[in-house]
């Protein structure tokens, strides 16, 4: 999960490099507008209104690497899980090379251009992802290698505009917490600048209310951050409520906001919103929605059986290591304090042992801990 905050330094982050230099794109005030238009559109899963926006630009830019990245972008969002995608995953790389092979035409080979910092920062950001996602953990931070300088003159600009914030908040937080759960990597990032979690939280919750542009996706690395990391899903409600209202259709923001008011024990207002992500019935989808009602029957209800029903069911769809590995885990977990409830303890031990195979939640992976 972390390095999609690193690195997924997305398509926003071309729209708030503004610059005092020759860029066409930065200068063209109508074209940010289009651009930031277009994003929200992706966000909110209205891909026909999206297209059209692509359209226009690459009209008007043809051969430009934001044409490619937006492409990708948008497949990003659109074929969600995208790695697992194979009738769109070779088109999604198709555009990410031909972004960083427009920004070498372009630019010229280590141009030091805001835009081609961004762009290649950014396309290696989306490779790294798939990387991590697959589980190429080597691969991911080798990716991550090669954006970092990028990402260090990206760094820098935090002072001249609150979109910034995001980068900033992004790397402080994760530069740290990344290597202090994949110890694999550690090696690999031994001479990266250091971080600060604490100055990332801030970073974050200012891009939150100071920002345009990625004030979305740092409501997102933070509602996660306060889920994974920080143990403190009644932070994450802060965050996720406002996604959910900003885009009503994005499927993954409703998700991520009622686990968080589930897990902060807003029992109620996370019902209220379950019946809008129960019609999802293809995908991963099912997964949360038994999982979430699983998690009622046992919290709030107290009824073991029905709970059990919920989570066994939910259990039975393979899960996506980007969105649903953690609904498994936890899953078990449920499972596990219903076996222990009803007395059956190596069966609780059993359900734990699956459990940790499959947590990255610290507050999960302690229950498990401390029970074994």
């Amino acid at each position: 999960m972390a390095f999609r905050y690193i690195f997924l330094l997305s398509l926003v982050l071309q729209l708030v490099l503004r610059l005092h230099v020759q860029a066409q794109i930065l200068a063209d005030k109508e074209t940010m507008q289009s651009i930031q238009t277009g994003i929200d559109h992706i966000y909110n899963y209205e891909f026909t209104e999206a297209d059209a926006v692509r359209r226009t630009l690459q009209s008007r830019y043809p051969g430009h690497p934001v044409t490619y990245f937006i492409a990708a972008f948008q497949m990003y969002w659109q074929y969600l899980p995208i790695k697992d995608n194979r009738a769109k995953v070779g088109e999604y790389i198709r555009n990410l090379d031909q972004c960083l092979a427009a920004v070498e035409k372009q630019y010229g080979k280590n141009s030091g251009h805001p835009e081609a910092v961004f762009f290649r920062l950014a396309a290696r950001g989306y490779l790294a992802l798939m990387y991590n996602y697959q589980n190429e953990l080597l691969k991911a931070a080798g990716e991550g290698q090669k954006a970092y300088s990028n990402l260090t003159e990206a760094l820098k600009l935090t002072d001249q505009n609150p979109e910034f914030l995001f980068v900033a908040g992004t790397y402080n937080y994760y530069v740290e917490a990344y290597p202090e759960d994949h110890a694999i990597v550690r090696p690999l990032i031994i001479f990266f600048k250091d971080g600060n979690k604490n100055l990332g939280l801030k970073q974050l919750d200012l891009a939150t209310r100071k920002a345009v542009i990625t004030k979305a996706e740092a409501a997102y690395v933070l509602a996660q951050t306060y889920l994974d990391h920080e143990s403190r899903p009644d932070l994450a409600t802060r965050y996720t409520s406002q996604l959910v209202s900003d885009y009503p259709n994005n499927s993954i923001f409703r998700m991520v906001h009622i686990q968080s008011l589930l897990l902060a024990g807003r029992y109620a207002e996370a019902e209220r919103e379950l019946p809008e992500l129960r019609k999802l019935k293809s995908g991963f989808f099912p997964i949360t929605w038994h999982f979430f009602d699983g998690y009622l029957q046992e919290k709030k209800y107290r009824n073991d059986s029905a709970a059990q029903n919920h989570y066994l069911t939910a259990l039975k769809t393979p899960h996506d290591a980007q969105y649903t590995k953690e609904y498994h885990a936890m899953a078990y977990a449920g499972l596990a304090r219903i076996a222990d409830r009803s007395g059956n303890q190596s069966k609780a031990k059993e359900y734990y042992k699956k459990c940790l195979d499959l947590a990255d939640y610290k507050s999960v992976r302690r229950e498990a801990k401390e029970y074994l």
